[in-house]
């Protein structure tokens, strides 16, 4: 299958959003586009947490209680933690999906990514299933994908199961 035909993020037209009747809430017609934000973020905590072990410093140095050091060691650690674990999102959903895509042997259908983190440096990986795009979908998998080099992670692929139907 070429690129081209390969969806770029996930969508739900209109008429099938009408017809399912969507709650507004995860609609993406109503609520417009969502995006994951950086976890970089992070870092900002960290700077936060070392402030704070500055300003205890300070009252230490104007006379609080010498016990106050283990106060700014937990800061340290804390503030050390999150300035590691700060990792800056370079893969978004989209890109995710599509590194997905290329990664199964079937034409991909419907799919679906969500952000976890792995290791004590919680680096991020995206989990993306993708479902074939015949109708029902015969086949599926699961697709690991790192969030800081786009380099698939890991997958795994195999038959959706005969369902029985009351």
């Amino acid at each position: 299958m070429t690129d081209e035909r390969r969806p770029k993020r996930i969508e739900v037209p209109r008429d099938i959003a009408d017809r399912e009747a969507m709650p507004d809430d995860l609609d993406a017609n109503v609520l417009g586009p969502y995006s994951v934000p950086d976890v970089a973020r992070r870092r900002m905590a960290g700077v936060v947490y070392v402030a704070g072990a500055l300003i205890v410093t300070g009252g230490i140095l104007l006379g609080l209680p010498s016990g106050m050091w283990l106060v700014v060691a937990g800061l340290l650690v804390i503030a050390a933690y999150h300035l590691v674990s700060g990792w800056h999102l370079k893969v978004r959903q989209g890109e995710a999906l599509t590194v997905a895509n290329r990664a199964t042997e079937f034409a991909a259908g419907h799919a679906a990514a969500t952000l976890n983190f792995e290791g004590w440096r919680a680096r991020p990986v995206w989990n993306v299933l993708v479902f074939s795009a015949d109708e029902p979908p015969s086949r599926r998998a699961l697709v690991r994908v790192d969030a800081t080099t786009a380099d698939v992670v890991g997958s795994y692929e195999e038959a959706v199961p005969e369902v029985e139907r009351a």
